[in-house]
């Protein structure tokens, strides 16, 4: 049933003529709760070894989950129910994870409830009584002044928490932060099976978005073109964990509508969908051809390579143990060596579009990120390279943003995206010449 499940999973993309639609909401729930289960029995203990976190106490109340809380929680909870404790703990000897729920249920069939209600009426109390059983020497909550992801733990509970402590185990409660991370940066084996999918399913819906298809120069405008994506995305199944952008960059001035897409223009997109609790983030371009032309112009298209140039930089700085603002001074060094004006703000990718890890820089933060800029770079986690590149171009009125992002994953082999990136841009009308977006 597993297999067969993860195989329906896989080919979300079959279809030849539009985008195939995601899972029913059944079997959908069924691949969440099945990588879910491979995670905490393969990822976890390894993590927590890691990290020399031998318990880990997540607390959530209903309606305000922890981030990390959430992605724990079965397909079946949409949220926590009333007061939901997790514990997690790591015995050093039999080098097992005890997996707890301090809860009225348990949590879905990883997560075994361990609330006896009867003998400790209060919850505070219940808890108390496993940690004083199992006696770790840390107790880690999810507090974090950097990553917002690993800082989960609202103020009450955190107080209350700490009151029900008794004295001796108040001074081992340190920050679950490295373990959080860990836990939201890290992707499975299984996951790694169907993020590929997602992101070819992204590039295919900016593939129609931008054409013919849906957009008529002189009528089309990019509002337009922004809810058609939104619709796009919601009827095919899948979700998007921000509003869709579409800009134009354009050449000449001086026409009464502004958002009217006419030839000539140089679009933008900016799109994610979420799907089996992962989520993408793409950038693309398309130029929109004038009469009696066939390409781009050649002035267009290398700006556009030197984008392109900038991407192969930035990937050439992934070595695990460097920190996003190494890798982010590494690669602007580099590129302005080459001419080109760079802006990288590249991102973790992952659980969340702007994921738990490494900072690679951002708009305003070309000297480097404070916090999770120094986060160090890990095997086994997916990134956002995201950047631009600036070029003075005849006949434009402002330099020409070439505003590029591609989801990439990387692992003790090396840095390699997930479904190619866009090295030309999309052509409207096709039918005059245009190619799709390569790898």
């Amino acid at each position: 049933m597993k297999k067969y499940l993860l195989a329906l999973a896989l080919p979300l993309l079959m279809s030849t003529a539009c985008q195939a639609a995601a899972l029913s909401p059944r079997d959908q729930a069924t691949v969440v709760n099945e990588v879910l289960a491979d995670r905490l029995d393969n990822l976890l203990p390894g993590m927590m070894e890691q990290t020399g976190i031998d318990m880990w106490v997540l607390v959530s109340r209903e309606y305000n989950e922890d981030p990390v809380l959430k992605t724990m929680l079965p397909a079946e909870w949409l949220n926590a129910r009333r007061r939901t404790i997790i514990v997690f703990h790591r015995d050093p000897v039999k080098k097992t994870v005890e997996k707890l729920a301090v809860a009225r249920y348990a949590v879905g069939k990883s997560i075994a409830a361990a609330w006896d209600m009867k003998k400790f009426p209060d919850q505070w109390d219940a808890l108390v009584d496993i940690i004083k059983t199992r006696n770790p020497n840390k107790i880690a909550l999810n507090t974090s002044r950097h990553f917002g992801h690993a800082d989960g733990i609202d103020h009450t509970d955190y107080i209350e928490l700490l009151q029900a402590l008794p004295a001796a185990y108040k001074q081992k409660v340190v920050p679950a932060e490295p373990l959080a991370i860990r836990w939201l940066e890290t992707r499975g084996e299984r996951e790694m099976q169907i993020y590929p999918q997602l992101v070819n399913a992204t590039h295919r819906i900016i593939d129609e978005g931008f054409s013919e298809r849906v957009i008529t120069p002189g009528i089309t405008t990019t509002d337009d073109v922004v809810w058609w994506f939104r619709q796009k995305i919601r009827d095919l199944g899948y979700d998007t964990w921000f509003h869709p952008s579409v800009e134009i960059q354009r050449s000449g001035k001086g026409l009464a509508d502004p958002t009217v897409i006419v030839p000539g223009d140089l679009l933008h997109v900016d799109i994610g969908i979420t799907y089996l609790r992962l989520n993408t983030d793409v950038q693309q371009h398309a130029y929109v051809l004038k009469p009696g032309e066939h390409a781009a112009p050649a002035a267009l298209a290398q700006a556009f390579g030197q984008a392109n140039r900038l991407q192969d930089i930035l990937l050439a700085q992934f070595k695990e143990g460097r920190s996003g603002n190494q890798m982010l001074a590494g690669a602007l060094a580099q590129a302005r060596a080459e001419g080109i004006k760079p802006t990288i703000y590249s991102h973790p990718l992952g659980y969340h579009g702007h994921a738990a890890g490494p900072a690679i820089g951002m708009w305003a933060m070309q000297n480097g990120v404070p916090g999770s800029g120094d986060e160090a770079l890990r095997p086994r986690t997916a990134y956002s390279i995201e950047l631009s590149a600036a070029s003075v171009l005849p006949g434009w009125p402002a330099p020409v943003n070439i505003m590029l992002e591609e989801d990439a994953y990387f692992d003790e082999s090396g840095i390699r995206y997930l479904d190619g990136r866009q090295k030309s841009m999309y052509l409207i009308p096709r039918a005059t010449g245009g190619a799709p977006s390569g790898n």
